[in-house]
């Protein structure tokens, strides 16, 4: 791709990462209204898998690469298995909202974990303040939503269990992403993310086995709501967003692409608000706003720093300048 389409098609995949995943959280909810939560997740994952591999199949696409589907297969169930389905299992005790700050500590966890970039990610202070800075934000924004009477009414233990899980899954989301981004499959994204989905979609339908979800479960009760959050989960979450951010893991640092988590919340809470009439407290707010600094922190090197191509014109220019300066100086 070339660097002139990057320019577009960059800021537009941040877009969907930041804004569609963050109504994503309460997609989920919707979609907790009449599906237990890995039904749910399988669901989603595997419909939308099936779609892409159906129309590259048509085209003449092969997918008979067994090291590719093992390849996709860890990276699928790391990433929408272990993190999305979890986090569908933690909303139904969490809001929204919380369930989207909670797993917001995925840059600190990337930072942790992708030791082969440390120098990188030292190396530029704005990155490391930034992350730190987004941080104290979401303490901030957390404690509003503690103090808010918006949050659901459910066992306390429950409750921290949620949480807990919400960090685990968090952790496999990195994990997923770092093993993709250092062991890429040798196919085009597309089917890339057609076998992770698949694959997915097949695991979250066997723990759902294996937690009975399916005992008692009735397709004709499911509400239309919750019909909608399935199809917004399977065309704009699973396709149009994942997408995007399989994409971005390819062409930025893993650091960066997972800002999305800091946005996310943002995103879920004024979401919330239009479509499901949540209100948003004073502390939320303040919590947002340093988080926004935070993220606008970690890009700062990116946006106002020079490419090595337009430094190199800019020294020819002075050289040229230098050089004709000297050559018609008056005598």
């Amino acid at each position: 791709m070339s660097n002139s389409k990057n320019k577009w098609v960059i800021p537009l995949a941040f877009t969907n990462i930041y804004v569609i995943w963050g109504i994503t959280f309460l997609a989920i909810s919707f979609g907790l209204k009449g599906f237990p939560p890995f039904i749910l997740s399988g669901l989603r994952f595997l419909v939308a898998g099936i779609l892409i591999i159906g129309y590259l199949l048509s085209k003449g696409e092969k997918a008979n690469s067994l090291i590719n589907w093992k390849k996709n297969a860890i990276t699928g169930i790391l990433i929408l298995t272990g993190g999305t389905g979890l986090v569908a299992w933690g909303e139904q005790y969490v809001t929204a909202s919380e369930a989207a700050i909670s797993i917001a500590t995925g840059p600190f966890w990337f930072i942790a974990i992708d030791r082969k970039n440390w120098k990188y990610y030292f190396s530029d202070k704005f990155i490391p303040i930034g992350l730190a800075l987004g941080f104290v934000g979401l303490v901030f924004f957390l404690k509003g939503s503690v103090n808010s009477n918006a949050h659901a009414v459910t066992d306390g233990n429950l409750r921290i269990t949620a949480f807990v899980v919400l960090g685990l899954s968090s952790i496999a989301w990195v994990l997923g992403s770092l093993y993709s981004k250092k062991n890429p499959a040798s196919q085009s994204t597309f089917m890339n993310i057609a076998q992770q989905l698949i694959v997915a979609g097949l695991a979250s339908f066997l723990i759902a086995f294996l937690r009975k979800e399916w005992t008692g479960f009735s397709v004709s009760a499911v509400p239309l709501s919750a019909w909608f959050g399935v199809l917004f989960l399977i065309f704009f979450g699973s396709i149009i967003a994942y997408l995007s951010y399989i994409w971005l893991l390819s062409v930025k640092p893993a650091a960066l692409v997972s800002t999305h988590t800091y946005i996310n919340p943002i995103v879920t809470v004024i979401a919330g608000w239009i479509i499901a009439h949540q209100s948003i407290n004073g502390g939320q707010l303040y919590g947002l706003f340093i988080i926004l600094l935070g993220v606008l922190l970690t890009n700062v090197t990116k946006y106002f720093k020079l490419s090595k191509r337009s430094k190199v014109k800019i020294r020819r220019v002075r050289r040229f300048l230098n050089r004709t300066g000297k050559r018609y100086q008056p005598i």
